[in-house]
């Protein structure tokens, strides 16, 4: 059975109600996994893990929020191959960069050798109930990638 983590981060609550409809998803295929927010994890322990989701809320200009750059940096040290990661959060197309945050983790997810099969999500701010069902259904596609 594959071992899942969840980190992510929310401020407002948004990237938090993302988090959760996507647990939702993933554990109606009867797959468990753990959820954690970012400042209580860190990053070697994403290798004691098979699948990763990854979730923060863009900040500013395009930025991930402050309470993931430790998190973020530590990245660098570890090793992701053979592991799949995907990405989620919350965003406001009111700024340029829209869901910044969910493009620069799964890139540097990659660059530490994940498989980053699934495109990432971005929900603009509060996910309405349309865009519960689609975080719902993020979940059960990446809990399916993992056989």
């Amino acid at each position: 059975m594959s071992r899942i983590l969840m980190v992510y981060a929310s401020m407002t609550g948004n990237t938090q109600e993302v988090a959760e409809a996507i647990a939702e998803g993933i554990r109606s295929t009867g797959k468990d996994l753990e959820i954690k927010e970012v400042i209580d994890a860190t990053a070697k322990e994403l290798e004691d893990y098979d699948a990763i989701l990854l979730g923060a809320y863009t900040w500013g200009d395009g930025e991930l929020p402050d309470e993931c750059l430790d998190f973020y940096e530590e990245m660098d040290d570890i090793d992701l191959s053979g592991k799949k990661v995907a990405a989620f959060g919350s965003c406001d197309s009111a700024y340029e960069h829209v869901g910044a945050a969910v493009d620069i983790l799964l890139k540097k997810a990659s660059e530490r050798g994940a498989e980053t099969p699934l495109e990432g999500l971005k929900i603009e701010l509060s996910p309405n109930e349309k865009e519960v069902e689609i975080c719902k259904q993020f979940g059960v596609s990446f809990s399916e990638l993992l056989g």
